[in-house]
């Protein structure tokens, strides 16, 4: 469900707003200081704010009403219903679970950069690709690349398959040549054909967190870094992932593997 209406926040109107939520029992996030939850014997009631939105959930639909209620009590807002589309992320409640997608953006991004009429690609990037700086290549429009990048990197809130690609691209946005704009584009060939894909959170799964990691040894051509990469499950559902070049280079495979393996650690513990 969402809410609607609050005023802009500044520091202020949050610690007004998290305080009264603290009073009404509940207990802020720890690594999220926008998230609270509040628990009264087995049930569960969530709550997210962004900004002047709010985003909530509960176990039990009497927590959820009583919320909204005491909300309305103490600021001006308006009650939205069920959660249908959110900072870009389309919300699809079924009877089994629900579906997180972000369809209008990804057609508005093919749209947006004139490659409606182009062929779909099976794969956001070849697996033979090893991109470099290609001194010698031909530069290409800074502004437009950036723009494409920056699109691509919103769409990983719900596509963790183009999430290696899009940050691998990322890297040379300072002087990007034809080669990487090729890459780029391959990505949004790519998503044509997958603009229906997001995440799937089914009802009924168990809570147990489990985590994968894996690594490319020193595949970077520029400082020989291995890039990490990092997922979470709780259950059936994919709660976290990650993908970054390790701060330092490993000087064996087993190395980059324990770097990775200690960061999955470190998440599953925080988290």
């Amino acid at each position: 469900m969402a809410l609607y209406g609050l005023k802009k926040t500044p520091r202020s109107w949050y610690e007004r707003l998290s305080n009264f939520l603290i009073r009404q029992s509940f207990v802020r996030g720890q690594v999220d200081k926008t998230l609270f939850i509040k628990r009264l014997n087995n049930e569960l009631l969530i709550v997210k704010i962004y900004v002047d939105d709010i985003i909530f959930g509960a176990t039990n639909e009497t927590l959820c009403k009583e919320f909204c209620s005491s909300m309305q009590k103490e600021f001006e807002m308006s009650m939205m219903g069920e959660l249908n589309f959110f900072l870009g992320l389309q919300v699809k409640q079924k009877k089994h679970g629900t579906f997180l997608c972000q369809t209008k953006c990804g057609t508005k991004l093919i749209k947006k950069f004139s490659m409606e009429k182009c062929k779909e690609a099976s794969t956001p990037m070849a697996t033979s690709t090893n991109l470099d700086s290609d001194e010698k290549g031909k530069l290409v429009d800074e502004s437009k690349y950036g723009g494409m990048i920056g699109s691509l990197l919103y769409l990983i809130a719900s596509r963790p398959d183009i999430m290696l690609s899009v940050c691998l691209c990322a890297r040379y946005q300072a002087k990007p040549k034809e080669s990487h704009l090729a890459s780029v584009k391959m990505m949004i060939k790519y998503l044509k054909g997958t603009t229906n894909v997001g995440l799937w959170y089914p009802k009924g799964t168990s809570l147990n967190l489990i985590g994968f990691s894996n690594s490319n040894f020193s595949r970077c051509k520029l400082d020989r870094k291995s890039t990490s990469g990092t997922c979470l499950l709780l259950g059936n559902s994919l709660v976290s992932w990650n993908c970054k070049k390790q701060a330092c280079v490993a000087l064996s495979i087993s190395e980059a593997e324990y770097i990775v393996a200690r960061k999955v650690v470190v998440l599953k513990v925080s988290g």
